[in-house]
């Protein structure tokens, strides 16, 4: 993936998963928006070598609720990562 199509998903799904975070876990945008981009989640995701663009916004939010329950989250089994 170029960093042009890179920097197009983030701006796409980002704001998806950000928006689950606020419905999902009652915040508003802008705590959800913090939490969510002071995360390791998103740490993985910013970072293109990791290939978590493939995932959607859904998986992404279970990921980030797994990383707030425990500290840490697991990727999916059929991740290569």
């Amino acid at each position: 993936m170029n960093p042009d199509q890179f920097s197009a998903y983030l701006a796409v799904t980002v704001p998806m998963a950000v928006a689950l975070v606020a419905e999902k876990m009652n915040l508003d945008e802008i705590s959800a928006t913090e939490n969510f981009y002071c995360s390791k989640v998103y740490e993985a995701l910013s970072d293109e070598s990791t290939k978590a663009w493939h995932y959607g916004p859904m998986l992404l939010y279970s990921l980030f609720e797994e990383e707030i329950n425990t500290g840490d989250f697991t990727w999916p089994e059929e991740a290569c990562i």
